[in-house]
């Protein structure tokens, strides 16, 4: 008798973070294949939410654990009361001079709806993840990926990048 292995008995996805390409904030196209290794944070971002003071500590984290082991993505959206109105470049510009972020900043996508982005439907679906599904309802909410492109966890906006849950996950 044969045995199947779980991704063929629940039709799972064998794709992992590290099979989706996107596009900088600069238009430049981003292979997610490059982070292999690394601990990654996907964080959808906005200009104009009361969580946008988030880019301050989510700069810290990334300035204190960013590197070879880690990093923190920003992908800025604007699903959420029209909070991210503005173009990458007027984005790309807030970010740098209001918070001084140096993070890997994505060109600005959908994170939920019928327009969302692939790599959201990947986050959010345990269809297509294995792991679980995760429902996106505002802006900073953070999914945390492991160093072989495996998501580990979600968290909610009101969830401090630099709380406990965050930092452990990124030291263990």
């Amino acid at each position: 008798m044969m045995a199947i292995t779980g991704a063929a008995v629940f039709g799972q996805s064998n794709k992992t973070f590290h099979d989706f390409t996107v596009e900088d904030i600069d238009g430049k196209e981003f292979a997610l294949s490059q982070l292999k290794g690394k601990k990654v944070l996907v964080v959808n971002t906005a200009s104009k939410c009361g969580f946008t003071p988030q880019y301050e500590d989510l700069e810290k984290l990334y300035q204190t654990y960013g590197g070879d082991d880690f990093t923190v993505i920003g992908f800025p959206a604007n699903n959420f009361k029209n909070q991210e109105p503005g173009s990458n470049a007027e984005i790309k510009e807030f970010c740098t001079t209001r918070f001084g972020v140096t993070f890997p900043m994505m060109s600005k996508i959908s994170v939920k709806d019928s327009d969302i982005h692939p790599l959201y439907q990947w986050l959010t679906n345990k269809s297509e993840n294995g792991v679980m599904d995760a429902d996106v309802k505002w802006n900073f909410h953070k999914f945390m990926i492991d160093e072989n492109g495996k998501l580990i966890y979600n968290a909610p906006p009101s969830e401090k990048p630099l709380g406990d849950k965050i930092v452990n996950w990124i030291k263990g």
